[in-house]
């Protein structure tokens, strides 16, 4: 199968086109570079005869017809986003463009592409998007989102990501585009651009800073790795049912304090303090987020009854390989440390 998979130099994009390399499919990696994008994430695939690198943006209509014509995918996978809740906050603008104008120009390109080229059935047009179009969850552990849950999304970002869900929804119904939707819970793993809670923790930790925590760290999120993700998503493109949502989470529910106290404590191990001290002990909480969702939960019954999937590993697990794989890679961050944004709070709302 060839696949096009936008936002392929991001973290979640990333994963994917390896992975996909990996099982023999070929990739068209399309990316339009911005901040959060590395070409270092896909360097281990990128000489690989399966694989061709696009750099264009979902907002440019005209590049998207460019890279249909040129490499006719079997499939497309629809990660290209902006992502981060804070950054929304500070900057809705670049969110509505991108998150809503782009995946409305990948759709139209998508329809043309599909339409001249005959209606192939087989082909799919995979929408990948995030639990936070669903909005919070109270504290009960039985209450979970599933793919009947309403939208109810409280940020610029997750408002922008259910906009795009609904447009795909919506090319689906009208003009008979096959797609298919996924909607997951809160990602880790390697190659974590350092804006978000884990890289950040783990970072700041080695780096003798203060280790920030929202409000009073009870937030609750489902946490997935990566790598597990991947396969998911892969597993929807090729088998799930057209028209068909599904959630995918990580079966792995922790508040953020739970989170960074884990991850203090596989960093004790790994790489100690010369003071003998923990790093617990640089743990500050901070202003809490502006409208900050307090639970996500996902019920990923759907994905296991009808696809068979589950994930792989536990949250310790994964956040154990995580710490391993950036204490192993340091030169990767290191060389991101001076892009905009990193290292400063962001969306404090004022």
């Amino acid at each position: 199968m060839k696949l096009l998979v936008t936002g392929g130099a991001g973290f979640i994009g990333s994963a994917v086109v390896r992975l996909a390399i990996a099982r023999g499919h070929q990739v068209v990696n399309l990316d339009a570079l911005t901040y959060a994008a590395c070409l270092d994430n896909v360097a281990a695939v990128a000489k690989s005869p399966a694989y061709a690198f696009e750099q264009a943006d979902i907002r440019d209509r005209a590049a998207l017809d460019t890279v249909f014509d040129r490499h006719q995918p079997d499939a497309v996978m629809h990660l290209a986003a902006e992502s981060h809740v804070d950054r929304s906050i500070d900057g809705p603008g670049d969110f509505i463009e991108t998150n809503i104008t782009g995946t409305f120009n990948m759709l139209e390109a998508a329809r043309k592409y599909w339409t001249q080229a005959g209606r192939p059935e087989a082909f799919r047009f995979h929408h990948i998007s995030t639990d936070e179009v669903y909005g919070s969850l109270p504290a009960d552990p039985s209450v979970q989102f599933t793919e009947a849950t309403p939208y109810d999304p409280r940020s610029p970002y997750s408002a922008s990501k259910a906009a795009s869900d609904h447009l795909v929804r919506a090319w689906h119904e009208t003009y008979g585009l096959p797609v298919v939707l996924s909607n997951c819970s809160n990602n880790y793993g390697p190659y974590h651009f350092p804006e978000k809670l884990i890289p950040v923790v783990i970072l700041n930790a080695l780096a003798g800073k203060e280790l920030p925590v929202y409000g009073d760290g009870s937030n609750v999120r489902d946490w997935l790795y990566v790598e597990d993700h991947a396969d998911a998503l892969l597993l929807v493109v090729q088998q799930g049912a057209l028209g068909r949502s599904y959630n995918i989470g990580g079966e792995n529910e922790r508040s953020n304090l739970e989170l960074v106290n884990t991850l203090c404590a596989i960093l004790d191990e790994k790489r100690p303090r010369k003071d003998g001290r923990s790093y617990k002990d640089q743990i500050t909480f901070v202003s809490d987020r502006p409208g900050h969702d307090a639970r996500y939960a996902i019920d990923p019954s759907r994905i296991r009854q009808e696809l068979g999937w589950r994930p792989s590993v536990t949250v310790e697990e994964g956040l154990e390989r995580t710490v391993q794989w950036y204490l192993d890679n340091e030169a990767w961050w290191r060389a991101l440390q001076d892009r905009d944004g990193v290292g400063r709070r962001l969306g404090t709302g004022t």
